[in-house]
């Protein structure tokens, strides 16, 4: 488990939910990988601790991206939608996160 101490209770918040899309699912195929939505201000290390504590499982390194919210219309009114930062968490080899899909 990590060294660094974090507060359980933030750690369950930081991961908002898990990413399934396509290019989600090529990635975790590809390179053993899950993709979170996180929370704005959540670190590395914040994440790499959440999924540690509830998954169960060892973390090899986790990469983080923020997406900026496009601005969309909705007849007259212009609206715009939140920015995303996205987390995706590289496990170590023979690690799996079964993430409640089909069986």
């Amino acid at each position: 488990m990590s060294t660094l101490k974090f507060d359980e209770g933030r750690l369950m918040q930081v991961l908002v939910a898990p990413i399934v899309s396509e290019k989600a699912t090529l990635v975790a195929e590809k390179s053993n990988a899950v993709t979170f939505k996180v929370l704005q201000n959540a670190t590395k290390p914040e994440i790499k601790a959440a999924v540690e504590l509830m998954f169960k499982v060892e973390v090899l390194g986790v990469s983080v991206v923020n997406t900026k919210g496009k601005t969309k219309r909705f007849g007259k009114t212009i609206g715009r939608r939140d920015n995303v930062r996205k987390a995706y968490v590289r496990l170590k080899p023979g690690q799996e996160l079964n993430l409640g899909e089909a069986a």
